[in-house]
């Protein structure tokens, strides 16, 4: 399990599998509940990194919040995730809460796609403060309140997969198809790479400007332990080594080291950084020896320009969760199909949206069913639920003691940057991957095209409808309005996927039924005949030449 690959005789070897509920040993439990909190630990902080950290996209937040979230994130999935595994009947009717599989949750990285595209147009319309720096520079102002509205709509938009997870199976298929889902998720992707692009190269705050001079005239500011202009060799090869580790990893390493590629390639960065002075240990020793859920709190309201957002993760969280609770049925050795796995699925998908509720209580994001635990258990041969709950213990452990949270503050940014463009672009190709399943009729390639059209378009060139309305009275329903519209149509992965689900319900399915192959047939055929006639035509006309000679 631990040695890598190339040291290991390649034999057959009969592992015994541990089901569900088979009774495995206490200690044979806590440490494959260590290798699933070492796999899931970097999934669950990362997102919170990203969201309350520097830019104009980001909260912005000072130290200690950042500390506080992070520990936060890990301390409900923990505690969450255990609902998840535990499956409870709801009293007096047929459903469930909650898979009863080996499924751990965290926060949803659709999550950051829309906290970006929202704390963005609060900073344009005001809602959160900025100043402009003696250099020109415009400084983003920490924005707590921000994270309280997002929490608040987050409590209403749960309410929508709350409702949704008592459809049947079936009926979520056919109102969210794959060419939904896969465009949906492709875009996610899509639209958060740039911002692990921004902090490879130094950071993605107000230093990515390169100003000639002031607070940001290097990354990721001039009180940086050692700081550098954006771009620089040094920081591209810091992130560099995260990436190049993760890739040999995933080639060379063990089964329980590709499990934690993302924690070694991080521990191997911080190596390299922390030798070569590039990390700040202001945030570890500033940070408390422990702690746990609302000991900060942030003020609830509701945002109305991030309802829709915000549904649109609701609904990935959906789509999600179908494909990683089937996964986890296959590894696990239980029913894909049949009344027992549906029920699965509708107790997973309850149990997501109930979870996101508390968690925003918890003043976490929306939590999903993560997918990365499969991979261990495909390797281990292990499902058993008792090494979950060591999983969950873990997680638990390392969120209450803060000084291990802090750790992942005092990452260098472009350490987080190579890493987070691994994970975004893995999410990228989680949709392609989706769309590469289907069959590809005309009706599909004319849905993919006018969402894609859309979706990647406003990914590539931000800002393309910012200047449609000119409104600015002092309707404030109006205004709110006018701002919602604007953030739907600027969020490449909400105007996407809103095309793809109109789409898919208005254009009928007769209309280009004919799938890539049947039409490359046809055209084969087609192509054949015609050369086939021109031989029966030459044929004839030098039989006819003969009899006349």
């Amino acid at each position: 399990m631990c040695l890598p690959s190339v040291f290991v005789k390649k034999e057959e070897r009969h592992t015994p599998f541990w089901g569900l509920n088979s009774r495995l040993p206490l200690g044979l439990a806590a440490v494959m509940g260590f290798q699933h909190a070492l796999a899931m630990v970097s999934g669950v902080v990362t997102p919170l990194l990203i969201m309350g950290g520097e830019g104009p996209t980001s909260l912005n937040l000072d130290i200690s919040d950042q500390q506080y979230l992070v520990s936060a994130a890990l301390i409900a999935s923990g505690i969450l995730s255990v609902i998840q595994i535990a499956r409870f009947k709801i009293y007096k009717t047929p459903y469930f809460l909650g898979t009863g599989l080996l499924a751990v949750v965290g926060p949803n990285f659709a999550s950051i796609a829309a906290v970006s595209a929202v704390v963005g147009n609060m900073y344009a319309t005001g809602y959160c403060e900025t100043q402009i720096l003696e250099d020109g520079t415009t400084q983003y102002l920490p924005c707590r309140h921000a994270w309280g509205a997002i929490l608040g709509t987050s409590m209403v938009c749960s309410l929508f997969e709350i409702g949704m997870s008592f459809l049947p199976a079936r009926a979520i298929k056919k109102l969210f198809p794959p060419m939904v889902s896969g465009v949906t998720i492709f875009l996610i992707g899509c639209s958060v790479i740039s911002t692990a692009l921004k902090d490879w190269a130094g950071g993605s705050g107000g230093c990515s400007s390169m100003p000639e001079s002031g607070l940001y005239s290097m990354c990721p500011d001039i009180n940086a332990p050692r700081p550098l202009p954006w771009g620089s060799a040094e920081f591209i090869g810091l992130g560099f080594s995260v990436f190049a580790t993760i890739v040999l990893v995933e080639n060379f390493g063990s089964p329980f080291m590709k499990s934690a590629q993302i924690v070694i390639g991080l521990i191997v960065g911080m190596i390299i950084a922390g030798a070569t002075g590039y990390v700040d240990g202001s945030a570890i020793s500033s940070a408390p020896v422990g702690t746990f859920t609302w000991v900060k709190t942030f003020p609830i309201t509701v945002y109305g320009p991030a309802v829709i957002p915000f549904l649109i993760v609701y609904l990935d969280n959906i789509l999600e969760s179908i494909g990683d609770i089937t996964a986890s049925c296959d590894v696990s050795g239980v029913e894909v199909d049949g009344p027992m796995f549906s029920s699965r699925l509708q107790g997973g998908l309850l149990a997501d949206g109930v979870n996101s509720l508390i968690a925003a209580c918890m003043t976490i994001s929306p939590l999903v069913t993560f997918a990365q635990n499969n991979g261990i258990i495909a390797s281990t041969r292990c499902a058993n639920r008792v090494a979950g709950y060591f999983c969950c213990f873990y997680i638990v452990l390392f969120g209450i003691f803060g000084k291990v949270s802090a750790v992942f503050l005092a990452i260098p940014k472009t350490i987080l940057g190579g890493m987070n463009a691994f994970l975004f672009a893995s999410v990228t190709v989680s949709g392609i991957r989706i769309l590469a399943y289907l069959q590809w009729t005309r009706r599909d390639r004319f849905i993919a095209t006018t969402s894609l059209a859309l979706g990647l378009g406003v990914t590539l060139c931000p800002g393309w409808f910012s200047h449609v309305f000119t409104y600015s009275g002092d309707n404030e329903s109006l205004l709110g309005f006018l701002s919602a519209v604007e953030t739907i149509v600027n969020t490449g992965y909400c105007i996407g996927s809103l095309m793809a689900i109109f789409l898919n319900l208005v254009v009928p399915y007769e209309w280009g039924p004919e799938t890539v192959q049947e039409t490359d047939e046809q055209k084969r055929k087609e192509l054949d005949e015609i050369r086939e006639g021109f031989v029966k035509s030459n044929t004839l006309d030098e039989a006819q030449v003969k009899q006349e000679a």
